[in-house]
């Protein structure tokens, strides 16, 4: 999870003002009002820290939903431990030597 504070920033969202303590969401960031010294936001999604090179993260706005997918083509799915073993751009070894 990770967080960011801003200290220029104003306790103001959509319009809205908020006082000290008082928190929003921003997408999928929760903020805090620190007033008067700025503004603290931290992200509400829990990305995992133990994958495959080969994969990314993908957080899904407005719902915040965490996926892995293939770096190479994020279409795709990165799924570790289930045949995804050996990374996808190197390609499959099916050759056989002359002999």
């Amino acid at each position: 999870m990770e967080c960011h504070f801003n200290s220029q920033a104003l306790c103001e969202y959509e319009g809205r003002h908020y006082s000290l303590g008082e928190t929003w969401m921003e997408g999928c960031l929760q903020c805090t009002c620190l007033h008067p010294v700025g503004v603290g936001c931290c992200e509400t999604v829990h990305r995992p820290v133990d994958f495959p090179p080969w994969c990314v993260v993908r957080v899904e706005s407005p719902t915040c939903k965490v996926t892995l997918v293939l770096a190479t083509d994020p279409r795709l799915p990165c799924i570790p431990g289930e045949g995804n073993s050996v990374d996808p751009s190197h390609g499959a070894m099916n050759m056989k030597l002359a002999g």
